[in-house]
């Protein structure tokens, strides 16, 4: 007995000759973005004349049909339907676009991404590795303990990040809150405090800035929290990390992206914050003044905002960092550019952390966290000063976060990145890789 089956999807083509008509149905199954299509088959001769003419009729392309026949292997040894009957499931108004003319315009595809996804494999198959990165990274860190937790994402003080928070309005307390601009840093530093040794989450953050190939204002990001991790297991965790994500997902370990090639298997190199920025511009800059620094970057041709000595010798590191290509860890920040990091041992002015450097951009940040609550409270004010001077980047200080440190928090390796690697990996503008990226509204 022949196989009798009934398939659903939409029309993607049609292509009629004499009494036979072809036409390719598309239901989106199968991993590979090519997949889910199946070819039909309708003969004027073999089945009922009048359900062959209202076909030929009454389908255009993306309409979303059902069919039922039996089912062969066409001469190319493709899956196929030999259509007996079929219904109209969904009829669609308007035209799909054409497959290469159709959405070129970068807006438009924004605007209608069920469109674009629809009609380009590429597109598709982009997100299911989003994904797949994020089931990845997910596994990993499982298979190592983490335990994954939410943590709020409407805070009164924002905390884990220096960036420009959204603000809204919490009406029932009638509080003023804002949305979280990392991923819980000072939630999940208190549940190391709770006893829990190791967690994570993944989400969503919100930070109110610019937009550029790097920057959007919502996108995901991971953060996981360590009890007693020695930060040198640290850093092979966050390498094994990244290696994994390469090979899992891309299938590579070598990358091509913004003008720099870089291979996550060879060995990581350390590069030292000050001594980078003296190698690369001459500015020693522990013993530089506001104007020197600012004379220098002048000089080099670099845009900075704000004056005060943290943004100024940020700017100065990020200008030496895009001739960097990596993989590498930076390592010893200034105490200045790293308010939640503990001091090194042997140098105060340094800090314990580090930044995965890529493709002359950073990849994450790691760091041996500051369980001092005086040393933390200090810092704070020093933020809080930064703020009232306008420095609309600067921290905000957290007093409930300072009393919890006093109950005591277990020494702590905190690490987190975003999908800026994945854009880095996929070599796309991070706009391209959200599956709705903000548009404005069109002006009537």
């Amino acid at each position: 007995g022949k196989d009798i089956i009934t398939l659903a999807g939409r029309v993607m083509s049609i292509r009629g000759q004499g009494g036979l008509t072809f036409c390719d149905l598309f239901d989106g199954s199968g991993r590979e973005a090519q997949a889910g299509t199946m070819q039909l088959l309708l003969k004027k001769d073999e089945m009922n004349e009048q359900v062959y003419t209202l076909f030929a009729d009454a389908v255009d392309i993306g309409d979303i049909i059902e069919a039922t026949g039996v089912a062969y292997t066409t001469k190319r040894g493709e899956q196929a339907l030999f259509v007996q009957s079929w219904t109209m499931l969904t009829k669609s108004l308007l035209p799909l676009p054409e497959k290469w003319h159709g959405l070129s315009d970068d807006d438009e595809r924004y605007r209608k991404r069920y469109l674009d996804i629809l009609i380009n494999p590429n597109v598709r198959e982009l997100f299911e590795k989003k994904a797949k990165f994020w089931q990845v990274t997910r596994r990993f860190l499982e298979e190592l303990g983490f335990l994954e937790v939410e943590t709020p994402t409407l805070e009164l003080t924002t905390g884990g990040a220096e960036a420009t928070p959204f603000a809204a309005h919490h009406k029932d307390f009638d509080l003023d809150v804002y949305l979280r601009i990392s991923v819980g840093e000072l939630w999940q530093k208190r549940l190391m405090a709770a006893g829990f040794p190791r967690t994570f989450e993944i989400g969503r953050v919100y930070r109110n800035e610019g937009s550029s190939p790097e920057h959007i204002q919502e996108f995901t990001n991971m953060e996981c929290y360590a009890a007693y991790m020695p930060f040198s297991e640290g850093k092979s965790l966050v390498q094994q990390l990244y290696r994994t994500l390469a090979n899992e997902v891309f299938g590579t370990s070598i990358f091509t992206t913004r003008g720099h090639v870089f291979d996550l298997e060879k060995e990581w190199i350390e590069i030292d914050y000050a001594d980078e920025i003296k190698k690369q511009t001459g500015v020693d800059i522990f013993a530089a003044s506001i104007e020197e620094i600012t004379a220098r970057l002048n000089e080099l041709g670099v845009k900075y905002e704000g004056t005060n000595l943290e943004r100024l010798t940020d700017t100065l590191w990020k200008y030496c960092r895009k001739h960097i290509s990596g993989p590498a860890f930076l390592v010893n920040h200034p105490l200045l550019v790293a308010p939640l990091s503990k001091t090194l041992a042997s140098d105060v002015r340094k800090t314990e952390m580090f930044q995965v450097i890529l493709a002359g951009s950073e990849m994450g940040r790691a760091h041996a966290e500051l369980n001092d609550p005086i040393e933390q409270a200090r810092r704070f004010a020093v933020q809080q000063e930064l703020l009232k001077a306008g420095d609309e980047e600067a921290m905000m200080a957290d007093n409930d976060f300072v009393e919890m440190l006093e109950h005591g928090m277990p020494p702590t390796f905190g690490f987190g990145f975003g999908e800026r690697l994945f854009t880095f990996m996929a070599d796309k503008p991070i706009r391209e890789t959200q599956l709705f990226p903000l548009v404005k509204p069109r002006t009537q």
